[in-house]
């Protein structure tokens, strides 16, 4: 008898559809990614404390003493456009080439939300302690993002 198999190679923390499955609209491009686990591994080593599930949804925050927290949401929903609707004065800017757009939080800090796809993004946030507008949230902002960019699926 014979048979055979297929492998895959995979990257940790890299999404993959599931065998067998076809893209749909309704589809969670996220699935496998955990916020709290990807913020983690990008803060790993800088002093940050554990990651913080702050909604039933796929959204996390790590905080450091004396400096501020970043936050990360997965949201296999809402795109770019949606983001743009509910946000005053962003920017549009570019995150290693993905369409991305930026926005001042209206309690301080700095957002960026990165293209995953029509209908998906990823947002990462960050608040510092030294004051509600300092600049530098946005330059942490957009580090924070080009080391997510990676690990986050591909557009189509």
């Amino acid at each position: 008898m014979l048979t055979t198999a297929a492998c895959t190679s995979t990257v940790a923390g890299t999404a993959s559809p599931a065998s067998g499955a076809s893209p749909t609209a309704s589809a969670d491009v996220f699935a496998g990614l955990n916020a709290c686990r990807v913020l983690e591994q990008l803060t790993a080593g800088e002093g940050f404390g554990p990651g913080e599930n702050i909604s039933r949804r796929n959204e996390c925050d790590v905080s450091k003493s004396r400096f501020g927290s970043y936050g990360l949401a997965l949201d296999p929903v809402q795109g770019l456009r949606e983001y743009r609707e509910t946000n005053d004065a962003v920017t549009d800017v570019s995150v290693n080439g993905r369409n991305a757009l930026q926005a001042d939080i209206p309690t301080g800090g700095c957002a960026i939300a990165i293209e995953v796809g029509e209908h998906a993004r990823a947002l990462v946030q960050v608040a510092l302690v030294t004051s509600p507008r300092d600049p530098q949230a946005c330059v942490d902002a957009q580090a924070l993002a080009e080391k997510l960019e990676p690990l986050l699926p591909k557009v189509p």
